[in-house]
């Protein structure tokens, strides 16, 4: 199992002294990546992070200016074939806006699922989930 399926945190969002996310578990044994009670807290707070700080925040619209900033270089990142594959796996190109995520929700459920796949393949993601996780984003 991938560490941010063992964390129950499918897009790996790393952890901060300001980490407050619903769903936490009590005990973070993680250094460095959030732990979440289970993989639906975890897709609530990913899709949070994409749609609430990302899109609401910085603005950011596309493929490229999310996963730029999601997995920079700097973090020694492969950016450039984490964006390709993002647009492979969505079949979206990389600078195409994804639009307003409560005008065009599939979208950025393909996002999520792609950067989750990026992150840990594809063994141990629960889609039934993901899609709690996204009911529960607005709350």
């Amino acid at each position: 199992m991938t560490r941010g399926i063992r964390n129950n945190n499918p897009l790996n969002i790393r952890r901060t002294a300001a980490s407050q996310w619903k769903g936490l578990s009590v005990v973070q044994s993680d250094s460095e990546f959030c732990q979440f009670q289970t993989l639906e807290w975890g897709w609530r707070a990913a899709f949070r992070l994409l749609t609430r700080t990302y899109y609401q925040k910085y603005r950011l619209n596309t493929i490229r200016a999310i996963v730029s900033r999601w997995a920079p270089p700097l973090d020694n990142n492969n950016t450039g074939a984490y964006i390709a594959n993002v647009a492979r796996l969505t079949h979206i190109t990389p600078d195409e806006p994804l639009g307003n995520p409560t005008e065009h929700p599939a979208r950025w459920l393909l996002l999520g699922v792609a950067m989750a796949i990026q992150e840990n393949g594809t063994t141990g993601l629960d889609w039934f989930a993901m899609l709690r996780g996204w009911e529960e984003c607005g709350r």
